[in-house]
């Protein structure tokens, strides 16, 4: 995952509402949104070169999601997956401090990292590259390849529509799937004088820097948003990518999923 904007706690109807963008090179094997056989509590796409995942939930209301902290120089290549850091959480049953605790303790091994993990009863964050791990108070967030709610344009401007799309309907308590999914189609580039400088060049700086981002060998592979209720409803709806051919763009398939949490 590489780009996330979230409300936490501040939605009279809903305890999280979050949208994300999972950037990828279009050659890496991946599985769409589903439960996994082999784990069918995990609700979650699936990279299939490593086994492991950048978002997902589970049945008893378990969640998480990760994104990659850019800094090329720090580079590890036998450095051990960070999607399982993910998987590991939704199939467990630590406490979700507890867990990052644990993650603390060995987050030097990986490539930097940003780790949202959260249950019923909070959320928290941390990264190998921050100061530390935080609980997570209500409010808006978001999140790419540096740290929480550092304002790269991306970021500040999906949060800011985020905003509106959850004004729109706030009195019915409803939110508009549809109007979240645009927000992550955006792929609108910002002037060069306001683009981040993370050591990959400005030519890939230009390329990363739009909400959905689209190279010829690399580029936003699926959209994601995640409604959980107070009630324990959820709906996980993702939109996945495939690159068709470099003139006609991309061809997209959308998986919805309901569920009410087991507690």
């Amino acid at each position: 995952m590489c780009l996330i904007f979230f409300l936490y706690e501040r939605h009279p109807a809903y305890r999280l509402v979050l949208a994300a963008n999972r950037d990828e090179y279009y050659e890496r094997p991946t599985e769409p949104l589903d439960f996994w056989e082999d784990s069918p509590d995990i609700l979650a796409g699936r990279d299939l070169k490593q086994g492991g995942t950048w978002m997902g939930i589970s049945k008893n209301g378990r969640f998480a999601a990760i994104t990659n902290f850019r800094d090329p120089a720090s580079f590890k290549p036998d450095a051990p997956s960070r999607g399982f850091l993910v998987s590991d959480f939704i199939a467990g049953n630590t406490s979700p401090e507890r867990y990052l605790e644990a993650v603390q303790a060995i987050g030097s091994k990986y490539n930097g990292f940003n780790l949202l993990v959260g249950d019923d009863t909070a959320l928290f964050y941390y990264s190998n590259n921050g100061n530390g791990i935080q609980k997570i108070k209500p409010g808006f967030y978001g999140l790419s390849n540096h740290l929480l709610n550092t304002p790269w344009p991306k970021v500040e401007k999906g949060m800011s529509e985020l905003e509106i799309v959850l004004s729109e309907k706030y009195a019915e308590q409803q939110i508009d799937i549809e109007a979240v999914f645009r927000i992550l189609a955006d792929g609108t580039r910002p002037p060069d004088d306001r683009l981040p400088d993370t050591g990959v060049g400005l030519a890939w700086e230009r390329i990363l820097s739009p909400i959905f981002v689209s190279s010829e060998t690399y580029g936003t592979r699926s959209s994601s948003v995640l409604l959980i209720r107070r009630n324990g409803e959820a709906v996980f709806a993702e939109r996945s990518f495939t690159l068709k051919n470099q003139d006609s763009g991309t061809e997209h398939e959308t998986r919805i999923f309901r569920l009410m949490f087991q507690n």
